[in-house]
């Protein structure tokens, strides 16, 4: 009979019927041919209205989400400055956000455990299971941007510099050629202001963590929650990156509670809702893996519960 509306295919999910999709998409991003067509191509097949919104230098982040409202869910393809960077400028909005894993490491895609295929990510669309996070806000002179995953300078912000012309042929790998050619980096005298508290220390770096999971969904250091409305502030005193990582296995072994720590004394965490650095040396800063052309001294501030990312995961198995 002319006009009723069909009945929904048998394999047709019926959660995506008319749910609305707002993409914001970073052609920038990773190497080589991306399955987001594909993505796209599934939702709509399964009845998902997506608007489609290409990002560049010349317009504002928040210029692309200004209607966000409209839409039911926002998904964020590129990298993980694409996809922090969209979070902080839908913050507070309470629509969900996918992070679409198109970049190099996507750091925050796998702390979600966000599967790469396009089918089995709108499956985690379509379940709609979400979890509210804290974000992270950066001020450089008066400049505020935001961060999901985390912010430092010095060791870190260096490591990622030596990767950026290693990123296209190696990928994930070149972050980890870099540090292991960090064996001296530059060592300077932080002074720290910690939720209104003074703290000095000597080493190669100051990292402030929201989500706390490396590649691989290694551990960076224990104890580090993006929900609890806290920082974890990670002190590096290690001579180098790589005397670090006995601190991962002590991270390991604390999430798979095999007893007290094993090595000490390369790094020292603090817990804050504020921080603000600066360093006798400046030093380039970096946050959710984009290097910026600022250097320290700079805030951060803690958003509590900012932001409702999608992913398959309880809130408790973001912890580390």
């Amino acid at each position: 009979m002319t006009g009723q509306t069909p009945p929904p295919a048998a394999n047709e999910p019926a959660s995506l019927r008319s749910k609305r999709v707002l993409l914001v998409f970073n052609p920038k991003s990773g190497s080589g041919d991306s399955p987001l067509p594909e993505f796209v191509r599934l939702l709509e097949a399964g009845g998902a209205q997506v608007e489609q919104r290409e990002l560049d230098k010349d317009t504002p982040l928040e210029e692309h989400v200004h209607d966000l409202e409209r839409f039911d869910v926002l998904v964020a393809a590129g990298g993980d400055g694409t996809v922090s960077g969209l979070a902080y400028a839908g913050r507070y909005r309470n629509v969900p956000l996918l992070a679409y894993p198109a970049g190099t490491a996507n750091l925050i895609a796998q702390n979600l455990d966000l599967p790469a295929d396009p089918a089995e990510l709108v499956g985690v669309l379509t379940d709609g299971h979400t979890v509210r996070l804290d974000l992270g806000e950066v001020e450089v002179r008066g400049v505020k941007s935001g961060f999901a995953m985390l912010a430092g300078a010095g060791a870190d912000a260096a490591m990622i510099k030596g990767s950026e012309d290693l990123k296209e042929k190696f990928g994930a790998l070149a972050y980890v050629m870099s540090a292991m050619k960090q064996l001296n980096p530059k060592k300077t005298t932080f002074h720290l202001v910690v939720d209104g508290q003074p703290r000095e220390f000597e080493g190669i770096g100051v990292m402030i963590a929201n989500l706390g999971m490396a590649n691989y969904r290694l551990p960076i250091t224990s104890d580090i929650s993006p929900s609890d409305g806290r920082f974890t502030v990670i002190l590096l005193k290690a001579g180098n990156i790589l005397r670090l990582v006995p601190n991962l296995i002590d991270s390991v072994r604390a999430k798979l509670n095999l007893g007290d720590p094993l090595f000490s004394g390369n790094l020292e965490t603090l817990e804050a809702r504020t921080v603000e650095v600066d360093a006798a040396d400046p030093f380039p800063l970096q946050y959710d893996g984009e290097l910026h052309v600022e250097t320290t001294p700079f805030k951060a501030k803690i958003l509590p519960g900012a932001v409702r990312f999608l992913t398959p995961l309880p809130r408790a198995d973001l912890d580390t």
